[in-house]
């Protein structure tokens, strides 16, 4: 399915000349491509041929994720695969990094522009220290990574996120690349009509995609994105006023803000997780339940856990620790995230995983702007192939929420 949602333009967005769109919207059909066509043949390529071969060779079938990559890893398929795989990751960001380093004193300019006519809060503090597992590697093979700067009050590579996550997710997270913000909003809005928090964080926001559908929902709200990019917070900032939105961003590490106790009703965070590691996960959680106000909700949106999934659904997904940069996409998904929670302080008994339908589906049946009724109609319909972007038309959610009275939180 080519060309699902366009981009929507806005003031903080890069503009393209027509051979630098012609080459990115070839790496996001490309990427289609490799989705639709390639990665359908590994399951017949494992069943018939990896897994009698590794039978045979050591007397057992294939007992999980790892048994399952031994056999794949030495089929040519699989290889063509996971090199076509990551050649479009790869193109992807430079098709669009043209367009960023040709006009990026304007870029820098007008972003800085934007963010002084907002009455939103921009803060970035000095020697502020990015976490080791962020810049020792370029994450999801992104130039750059979420906190390199090039130049004084850079945004490139905020701006490089807003663009290539578009061609990446192939237009399934819809025109403003909010989807997942959108999925818990309407969430909310369906299970919990009642709540109506009065402060929001989003934990690990890079440039607001999914920031934003907060302050719409909630436009009372006083809402804070943070991120430990500073030109990717910079960017959000301009990006948002871009938009008329008033929202407040800062370089904060989600391990420890600077934020006073029980500040907000509501912490979120979207496709965070998975991008940290496994002493920074129990010090967020821990921080979100210092950060909430009782009775307030904490949830992280993400993939499911791996014993959600069978073996070889797992190994398909865990090709992105393997061949995107992300190398802690699959030891989260084995980390018992209600046991992180518990000793957070929440109740064991107030925590659980849910399916929040993907934003498109909602407006299936509405005339929202920038949804077509025939695409918002095909992603819906879509079946759950692993590999995609989006998990089957919905998003995984951890729900927790803080114990409602101060006897209560004290005995946790």
């Amino acid at each position: 399915m080519l060309n699902t949602f366009q981009q929507q333009a806005h003031p903080a967005l890069p503009t393209a000349t027509h051979d630098e769109a012609s080459r990115q919207e070839f790496t996001k059909s490309f990427k289609n491509f490799i989705q639709q066509k390639l990665l359908p043949g590994l399951t017949p390529i494992y069943r018939n041929r990896v897994a009698p071969a590794f039978e045979a060779q050591h007397g057992r079938a294939p007992a999980d994720r790892r048994d399952i990559r031994a056999g794949m890893v030495r089929d040519l398929y699989f290889q063509h695969y996971a090199s076509a795989n990551r050649i479009a990751q790869e193109l992807l960001w430079e098709a669009t990094n043209v367009s960023i380093d040709r006009q990026l004193p304007e870029l820098i300019e007008k972003a800085a522009e934007l963010s002084a006519k907002s009455g939103a809060v921009l803060d970035i503090p000095d020697g502020f220290v990015v976490p080791r597992y962020i810049t020792a590697l370029d994450i999801h093979c992104m130039p750059g990574g979420y906190a390199t700067e090039v130049a004084e009050n850079d945004i490139s590579v905020g701006a490089l996120y807003d663009r290539g996550v578009y061609l990446y997710a192939m237009g399934y997270m819809g025109p403003l690349n909010d989807d997942m913000g959108r999925s818990v909003c309407n969430y909310l809005k369906r299970r919990m009509p009642d709540f109506s928090p009065k402060r929001i964080l989003d934990m690990g926001c890079t440039v607001g995609h999914a920031t934003l559908p907060y302050k719409e929902l909630f436009p009372d709200a006083e809402v804070w994105g943070i991120d430990v990019g500073g030109p990717c917070v910079r960017y959000a900032h301009a990006r948002a006023a871009g938009l008329g939105l008033e929202v407040n961003f800062a370089q904060m590490n989600a391990e420890e803000t600077r934020f006073p106790d029980g500040h907000f009703d509501l912490v979120v965070s979207h496709i965070l997780l998975h991008e940290t590691s496994a002493k920074a996960m129990p010090r967020i959680f821990k921080e979100c339940h210092r950060l909430l106000s009782p009775g307030g909700l904490m949830i992280h949106a993400d993939l499911p856990p791996f014993d959600l999934m069978d073996p070889f659904t797992q190994f398909i997904l865990d090709n992105e620790t393997w061949y995107n940069n992300e190398p802690f996409w699959g030891a989260m998904r084995e980390m018992d995230q209600f046991d992180l929670a518990q000793k957070a302080g929440f109740d064991r008994a107030d925590a659980k995983f849910d399916t929040a339908p993907m934003a498109v589906m909602e407006f299936a049946a509405s005339e929202a702007s920038g949804y077509s009724q025939d695409a918002a109609s095909a992603v819906a319909e879509r079946e759950f192939t692993a590999g995609e972007y989006a998990p089957g038309g919905g998003w995984e959610v951890f729900i927790a929420q803080k114990q409602t009275t101060i006897a209560a939180k004290d005995a946790a």
